[in-house]
């Protein structure tokens, strides 16, 4: 199996993504946010790792973006001299 999720652990993360839960990029620590509200170990271990990846995923492409905004004014400030 690869990184197949099914739409219950997709809806579910997204869900608790836009009530403000504050998860972060750790698995362990994504675990115990959730604790004994999901109805299986099994699910509740499904939506920690999607979450993880998530919050991972957001990081990288909030870096590209500010390392492009980055490149953006150096370019800008050397086209000025």
């Amino acid at each position: 199996m690869g990184k197949i999720k099914t739409k219950l652990i997709k809806r579910t993360s997204n869900t608790l993504l836009s009530k403000g839960v504050p998860f972060k990029e750790d698995f362990e620590a994504n675990k115990r946010v959730l604790g004994k509200e999901m109805p299986s170990k099994k699910v509740r271990n499904q939506i920690a790792g999607y979450l993880s990846r998530l919050k991972t995923n957001q990081r990288k492409i909030q870096e590209k973006i500010d390392k492009s905004i980055e490149a953006t004014r150096t370019t800008k400030e050397l086209s000025r001299q």
